[in-house]
């Protein structure tokens, strides 16, 4: 089962192993072990791989059901960036998809985007101006994509670029796995006085074909707490840092006393547990806002 979900969909976390096996994720990571010792997969971000050099790019449905928790607490956490009446791009994604929905009730706000998901959970935000780019209809992520996307884009100026990907690390940024998505995210972002990248704990140490965004060209990262034995994600988080990022963490909830630490409301945010400067102060609650 766990080797039939990792070819099926490229990359799975160990959470969603033990969901779907319905064991525990110690006996997953038991199995998972194995299974790379056969040379059959192999052992990543708190997940498992196709073995050897790049990950390849997941089905919509697998990736929407992937670290659900996790994307719902990072929208929340970015949704605190944007103010009123601001003009942002949005890109294509699971977890942009979440933020848009937070987005809804931000009055006077004008969203960019290229992901027919993002101007579906705005289609009813009647304080929200949305403008679609034009191209070419990618089905497997509900994106506009190709030449028509890039050059309803040009002369665009926006304050902020929310964008996420298939991986991140901080030798070489911010990837995807598909060509066309990638070159209209570069546009997005060429489009935007800061870059704002969402992506999970799962994400972190991941790299794929196509870079989008270098290192030193994100400004903010907004990503979630990697759990304790997901050392690649720890150490890129730490990376991260050190090439100068601004880094925002958002809590998952936990039980007093639980093995990740003291108990976390799901929209509480915290700062990442390293040395300051290099970790930003957390922006004001977007709840509060809501």
């Amino acid at each position: 089962m766990i080797l039939e979900m990792v070819r099926a969909n490229g990359a799975v976390s160990l959470r969603e192993l033990a969901r779907v096996v319905q064991t525990s994720e110690v006996t997953v990571r038991r199995d998972v072990r194995a299974l790379e010792a056969e040379g059959l997969l192999d052992r990543r971000h708190g997940g498992a791989v196709l073995p050897g050099g790049f990950t390849r790019e997941s089905g919509f449905p697998q990736r929407a059901m992937a670290a659900t928790a996790e994307k719902a607490a990072i929208a929340e956490l970015a949704a605190g960036l944007v103010q009123d009446g601001e003009a942002v791009v949005v890109g294509a994604g699971t977890t942009t998809q979440e933020l848009a929905r937070r987005l809804a009730r931000v009055p006077g706000l004008t969203v960019v985007t290229n992901s027919l998901l993002v101007a579906q959970a705005l289609a009813h935000a009647n304080r929200v101006e949305v403008v679609m780019t034009g191209g070419t209809l990618r089905g497997s992520n509900y994106a506009l994509v190709g030449s028509g996307a890039e050059q309803s884009l040009q002369g665009l100026r926006v304050s902020r670029a929310f964008i996420s990907g298939a991986g991140l690390t901080a030798e070489r940024g911010l990837s995807t796995s598909n060509m066309l998505a990638a070159s209209v995210d570069r546009a997005l972002v060429r489009a935007a006085a800061e870059v704002v990248v969402l992506a999970d704990h799962t994400k972190l140490g991941t790299d794929t074909m196509f870079q989008t965004v270098p290192t030193e060209a994100i400004a903010h990262l907004v990503t979630d707490q990697p759990p304790p034995e997901c050392d690649r994600a720890g150490t890129q988080l730490e990376l991260l840092a050190d090439s100068g990022m601004r880094i925002s963490v958002a809590g998952q909830g936990q039980q007093p006393g639980g093995k990740h630490g003291p108990g976390i409301d799901p929209a509480a945010r915290r700062d990442l547990p390293l040395p300051p400067p290099r970790v930003a102060p957390h922006p004001r609650s977007a709840a509060a806002r809501l």
